[in-house]
């Protein structure tokens, strides 16, 4: 299940460059590159002589040269050239995506062009405020982006998967409350007076229990943002006041390959001590580890389903947040199906 009229993460600013890079999404080769202006293009990932992959050829100026047999096209898809001949041929296009930077990610719309509105873009302001010290990065994942969207939103994994990093037991008996509007979710996670986590020990200097909260937002089709952090018991936090203790957001925008791939693009900020480069850089690497144990849970998740399709599943207390993403996105999916079949049928 895709929701093409949406915006999706297709690479971290960095990647696209004058060199063109290939990635697949919703199952369509894309091909990404920046014009001479900085800007960045993206085009279905075809020639339509022969079907070469375009990201294979080079760039003349704005121009795409496929490498076979040198047809160009230019940054709306047109093919403008072809080599030995006078006339193009009629009908040779290919398909050209809206693309929006922002946040040091480019963005990229899979649906109808005319409904691209950058306006509706998810706000992940953190990773390029300068009143937060921020890192981000990408991770492919050989698992149904679901599957992570699922791991996310039910934080009690902490305390078994992450144990050397951000989760310890006492997660699993955090009080947990999941409010839910028609396009977003909720949950909010209090555990009160307990020991740091390791990587909190690091960052905050604890010494004694804390009172850590875990909010954890969806917005379809695939963000979730957490806003996480600790201070030292009974200074107020549950109450709002955030004092002697830390703050940090961790940012992720997971964007399908195929039904079975998925590229993740997250991102950690902090808004303490953010002129500190080192600090940032040894918050950025326990998350970092800990997002590569949730990476081997989603590959191993994703075999299983290969070799069991739709098993039979059971949802605990903990899958409440779960259950209310998946309801947004079924119902999102069956409005624009119907919109698609009620175009078609005009």
């Amino acid at each position: 299940m895709f929701l093409r009229n949406a915006w999706y993460v297709a690479a971290i600013d960095h990647e696209v460059g004058r060199k063109p890079l290939r990635r697949i999404i919703m199952n369509e080769p894309i091909v990404m590159y920046r014009t001479e202006a900085g800007l960045p293009v993206a085009l279905e990932d075809r020639c339509v002589h022969r079907h070469l992959p375009l990201s294979m050829g080079r760039l003349d100026g704005d121009i795409l040269e496929c490498l076979y047999h040198g047809l160009c096209y230019d940054t709306k898809g047109a093919c403008v050239t072809v080599p030995g001949q006078q006339a193009v041929p009629p009908g040779a296009r290919i398909k050209a995506y809206p693309m929006v930077e922002r946040y040091h990610w480019v963005w990229i719309w899979m649906g109808d062009p005319a409904l691209a509105d950058p306006a509706t873009i998810t706000d992940f302001h953190w990773l390029d405020d300068p009143n937060w010290g921020a890192m981000t990065r990408y991770l492919h994942v050989k698992g149904n982006w679901q599957l992570v969207v699922d791991n996310l939103l039910d934080l009690t994994h902490l305390a078994f998967v992450h144990t050397t990093t951000i989760g310890n037991r006492a997660l699993v008996n955090a009080k947990v409350k999941v409010d839910r509007t028609p396009n977003d979710v909720t949950v909010t996670r209090w555990t009160i007076d307990a020991p740091a986590a390791p990587t909190f020990v690091k960052a905050g200097g604890f010494t004694t229990n804390v009172d850590r909260w875990q909010i954890v937002q969806f917005t379809p089709p695939s963000f979730v943002r957490l806003d996480v952090g600790a201070t030292p018991t009974g200074t107020g936090a549950p109450q709002g006041q955030r004092v002697g203790g830390i703050t940090m957001r961790n940012l992720n925008a997971i964007t399908p390959e195929t039904e079975k791939t998925s590229h993740y693009f997250w991102g950690q900020a902090h808004d303490f001590d953010v002129r500190n480069a080192e600090l940032t850089q040894k918050i950025f690497e326990q998350i970092q580890m800990a997002f590569h144990e949730d990476v081997a849970v989603f590959t191993a998740q994703q075999r299983n389903l290969d070799l069991i399709p739709d098993p039979p599943q059971i949802d605990i207390n903990a899958d409440t947040g779960v259950i209310q993403a998946r309801r947004i996105l079924d119902r999102l999916h069956t409005e624009e199906q119907a919109a698609l079949h009620a175009t078609a049928a005009e």
